[in-house]
């Protein structure tokens, strides 16, 4: 479709809404069975627009159109018999006016539900319509039961919630510490065009299930707050059993000891049974419904007891071995806190182990590491190596200085500090060095016949000890 005509249609579009709203009418009305109710229509503002005749139209479907109601200013009123509300419905006024043709319907049944058109017959502009939508709301029956359900591991319908012959339809919910399942809500069209809906919740019932809190809530247009139904499950189920009162501590001549066998079971236990597992009752034995007393421990009540309990369903057992002591045993600490103390140990022991192993850590490190201060350096003075090599004749009995490239051990108090240029003072016979012999020169060749030469290495190097003389 091109520009223009897209343009036409949308301009012709706003003249029928235009014309449309002149005939004014309530968009909805909403009505119960049994009522009676008004439909208004009225043309706004004719102008020059003649109107011709004004007819009610009732459409109950997209398909189904029938007329209930006409009125022609020449030919007076009508009222189609064939209308499913023929003698229910009429003009409000008599006679009625094309400038205020509503109608009302009594009796209104749920089938009266639909669209109803005010339709003028105008000239020149044609027919000209408002519709109105007659809702009819009935409030519906709601109910709610639970299910009798024996305990299984399939999924079962345990409780029913149903809200019938409303209109519209209603809203079912659940609530419940469950975990089960809400079905799909099953929705009735009943003939009287009211509606049905159901709803189940589905469980694997359980023993532990019986006597469990659910609700159902209803929900619906006519009713200002939803509908509660508390309900609680029944779950049957065969009894379960368990006998108490054995503390492992029956001894030889103890007094009043007692077996009590409880059992729970839906519908409740009928006959409670004890027996042994030989098949006979020690004499000592007394039996009183649910509860086993021994008047006096001896060595025949070293059985086992059987309880046996049974309802509709079937039944449950449960059995204990009792062993008699020669003697009683030691009342002393629970086990529980003697577990509780040797655990408390076992942390302490750990804490003090780690603490200890991290202390002698600590202590290696700081032993085996670098010093953690710089030691200060050595006072500068003239050296040896300032001096010029002297050559002496010494004795075979005299012993020369061995040269070296470490420094000797030397009095460092000999000498004055580089502030005074002074030389180092004279050694004294007493006080020189052991020398050591040496046949070379310092380029690696022998020296002169019989020379000898005294050096020292310069500051820097290592010390040397002194040598020792032989």
């Amino acid at each position: 479709m091109t520009m223009p005509g897209l343009l036409s249609a949308l301009i012709l579009l706003i003249i029928q809404g235009m014309l449309a709203q002149r005939v004014k009418v309530e968009p909805e009305v909403v009505s119960y069975p049994g009522q009676t109710v008004t439909l208004r229509c009225q043309f706004l503002n004719p102008g020059a627009t003649q109107l011709t005749q004004v007819s009610w139209i009732f459409e109950r479907t997209d398909t189904e159109r029938t007329n209930i109601a006409v009125f022609h200013p020449t030919f007076g009123v009508n009222y189609p018999t064939k209308s499913p509300l023929a003698g229910r419905v009429r003009f409000m006024s008599d006679p009625p006016t094309l400038d205020n043709p509503s109608i009302q319907i009594s009796n209104v049944k749920m089938t009266d539900e639909g669209r109803y058109i005010c339709e003028y017959a105008t000239y020149p502009s044609g027919n000209e319509q408002g519709v109105s939508s007659l809702v009819m709301l009935a409030k519906p029956k709601n109910t709610a039961t639970t299910v009798k359900v024996s305990a299984s591991t399939t999924p079962v319908i345990v409780a029913r919630c149903e809200s019938s012959n409303g209109r519209p339809a209603a809203t079912i919910s659940w609530s419940t510490p469950l975990k089960g399942n809400v079905t799909p809500p099953n929705t009735t069209d009943n003939a009287n065009n009211t509606v049905s809906v159901q709803s189940a919740y589905m469980l694997a019932p359980q023993p532990s299930d019986n006597g469990k809190d659910i609700s159902c809530m209803v929900s619906h247009r006519t009713m200002p707050l939803p509908e509660t139904f508390p309900m609680k499950l029944v779950v049957e189920y065969p009894p379960q059993v368990q006998i108490i009162g054995y503390d492992n501590n029956w001894y030889r001549g103890r007094t009043s000891a007692f077996l009590t066998c409880q059992a729970d079971g839906n519908p409740a236990p009928t006959t409670i049974t004890w027996k042994t597992l030989s098949g006979l009752m020690p004499e000592t034995v007394q039996v009183q419904e649910n509860r086993l007393a021994v008047q006096k421990v001896d060595d025949t009540i070293n059985t086992t007891f059987i309880c046996e309990v049974k309802n509709s369903l079937g039944y449950g057992r449960d059995q204990v071995t009792v062993f008699v002591r020669e003697f009683p045993q030691p009342k002393g600490v629970p086990t529980g806190g003697i577990i509780a103390a040797i655990l408390c140990v076992i942390i302490l022991v750990a804490l003090i182990a780690t603490i200890i192993v991290m202390v002698r850590k600590r202590q290696r490190k700081n032993i085996d590491g670098p010093p953690t201060h710089k030691p200060p350096p050595p006072m500068k003075t003239n050296t040896y190596s300032d001096r010029p090599i002297i050559r002496t004749s010494v004795s075979d009995s005299e012993f020369m200085h061995h040269e070296t490239k470490e420094e000797p051990m030397t009095d460092l108090s000999a000498y004055h500090d580089d502030k005074d240029h002074h030389e180092p003072s004279h050694f004294s016979l007493e006080d020189k060095q052991i020398p050591y012999q040496d046949d070379r020169d310092e380029d690696g060749t022998m020296g002169e016949e019989d020379g000898y030469y005294v050096t020292s290495s310069a500051r820097g190097s290592s010390f040397m000890s002194p040598a020792v003389i032989v």
